[in-house]
């Protein structure tokens, strides 16, 4: 037996079984094998990672370090050796160095940046450019460790233009931010938090939205938490029986069951990347006011850019709402890991620490006793911080400084760009490649308001019924599974592509990142997907011919 048939063979087995990121893995070696064979190139939409960088950003950060080098220098200089920046005059020092080097890579914006800092948000020119200068070296621990000050500033001028509201937010300064290595990171510290402090028991009820990435669904059921799971799903369909991704009123009644503890959402969605109407979010406001006071909400962000007008759930419901939000979608930065995790000052979590039985609460003191004479005093996301180091190495915690340092000029961009020409052109980007694809399906794009483009959910039996009828439908469902599919696609055209299922999505549906490929490829993909399902269609017109 050769290896191709032994990869069929093994995807065959566990299919359905596994996370369908390990999937893709076993789906890519037989794509490879396909490769190798042939001119095709391995065409991989099943990951997130997208191949745009915001590159003016990163020159300004570069351009930067070699300011600070030079300070380091200035101090001490002696061969492969130097100081530390110095904090005293340095604001002058870079304004100096910036007009010998005017054509340095990103030093307008850099000059833009650092007036920013100064002009609209008062800061003192010594205390911010140092702060950049000495964290873009890293030569000290991060200090505060849940962010660096100035940059906590700056991260939350950003967060507040494109996740919370420009009208002055009742958020700004109400919130705190903490800085860490991505999303994925967040999303580690927040469940490890919610438990070790029993917000949350081993055994409690908690929901989430569905179709989702999968560690929100995985990582409930580990051991650690083994959590029941009510799952809301995104069933909605318009009149001609296509998916809308958004939430029945029904699906959002369950949350007013008080058993219910906690509620994880990634808004807009993943994989279908759409994000909550305003009527869901508003139901959602009702229940938490009327049913359900308590609810620990924690909404993941990451792809908020890429849709017009977008308002997270952090500024709707301030007071019960966690967020979490990565940089690395928008400004093609996943190897940086930049995230950070929001909560507003007054919030649930820091309530139900408070109303929590004595018994848990000295379970509580003890746990944090080396940090404060008054431990039960320490805030839920002060805890998330000391838990990221548990708890004894809380004096090292933090993302590290020229991590800080990036994410803030990342930030800066953005609020520099008045005119959203960057995020315009991210858009376009998304929108463009969703339109190759659905063009080469034969198949008309619903326009949609909430739609961010940043994958797309394409339903196989949606696409089947619409066309072809009931019938059709139900042959394949008789005869095929969606892997034989993928399979398919893998050895024949080396496209690889995940299972929706594996997102608690519909059973036939496929994921597709719209943001990893370069255009052509879209096209591809859609023409390859539709010869695969047309020879599907003339299968089942022979049968039905005999």
């Amino acid at each position: 037996m050769t290896t191709p048939d032994l990869i069929r063979q093994e995807i065959e087995r566990i299919y359905g079984q596994i996370s369908p990121f390990e999937l893709k893995d076993r789906l890519i070696s037989l794509a490879k094998d396909q490769s190798m064979k042939s001119t095709r190139t391995l065409l991989d939409a099943g990951r997130g990672n997208p191949n745009w960088t915001a590159a003016t950003p990163r020159e300004a950060f570069f351009t930067f370090g070699l300011f600070a080098v030079e300070e380091t220098r200035s101090v001490w200089n002696q061969q492969d050796l130097a100081g530390m920046p110095r904090h005293d005059g340095i604001a002058e020092r870079f304004k100096i160095y910036a007009q010998n080097h005017p054509d340095a890579p990103g030093i307008t914006l850099l000059q833009k940046m650092i007036a920013y800092g100064i002009s609209l948000k008062s800061f003192n020119p010594d205390d911010w450019v140092y702060e950049l200068a000495d964290g873009i070296i890293g030569d000290n621990y991060p200090v505060p460790g849940r962010m660096l000050i100035h940059i906590e500033k700056i991260v939350k001028d950003y967060l507040t233009q494109e996740l919370y509201g420009h009208n002055p937010s009742p958020l700004d300064p109400g919130y705190d931010v903490f800085a860490v290595e991505g999303a994925t990171a967040a999303m580690c510290y927040i469940f490890d938090t919610l438990i070790a402090n029993n917000l949350l028991s081993i055994g409690d009820t908690i929901a989430v939205m569905v179709p989702v990435f999968t560690p929100y669904l995985e990582i409930p059921l580990l051991p650690r938490y083994n959590f029941k799971v009510t799952h809301i799903y995104a069933s909605e369909r318009t009149s001609d029986g296509t998916h809308t991704w958004q939430y029945p009123k029904p699906e959002i009644e369950k949350l007013k069951s008080p058993e219910i503890k906690a509620l994880f959402i990634v808004n807009p969605s993943n994989p279908p990347s759409v994000s909550m109407r305003p009527e869901t979010v508003e139901q959602i406001k009702s229940i938490v006011k009327k049913q359900n006071p308590d609810l620990m909400i924690i909404t993941d962000d990451v792809y908020a850019t890429f849709v017009d007008h977008f308002h997270s759930l952090v500024a709707d419901l301030p007071f019960n709402t966690l967020g979490v939000y990565s940089f690395s979608k928008y400004f093609g930065v996943t190897g940086w890991r930049l995230g950070v995790i929001t909560l507003h000052h007054e919030n649930v979590f820091d309530r139900l620490l408070k109303n929590l039985p004595e018994k848990l609460k000295e379970k509580g003191r003890k746990r944090y006793e080396a940090l404060s004479t008054h431990p039960e005093e320490i805030r839920f996301l002060d805890r998330i911080v000391a838990d990221s180091r548990q708890v004894a190495l809380n004096h090292t915690a933090g993302l590290s400084t020229p991590q800080q340092v990036q994410m803030a000029f990342f930030a800066l961009f953005a609020l520099l760009d008045k005119d959203n020409r960057y995020k315009e052109l991210t858009k376009e980007i998304c929108h463009h490649r969703q339109q190759l694809l659905f063009t080469s399906l034969g198949l008309d794009l619903r326009a949609d308001p909430y739609d961010a483009a940043y994958y797309t959910e394409f339903d196989l039996l949606e696409w089947a019924t619409h066309y072809y009828g009931n019938p059709f439908s139900q042959y394949l469902q008789e005869h095929y599974k969606l892997i034989d599919i993928l399979i398919r696609l893998a050895e024949e055209s080396s496209i690889v592509l995940l299972n929706g299922s594996g997102f608690r999505g519909p059973k036939w549906s496929i994921r597709i990142s719209l943001a990893n490929l370069v255009d052509r490829d879209y096209s591809e993909i859609g023409q390859s997907l539709h010869h695969v399902l047309e020879t599907y269609v003339a299968d089942w017109e022979s049968t039905t011919h005999q």
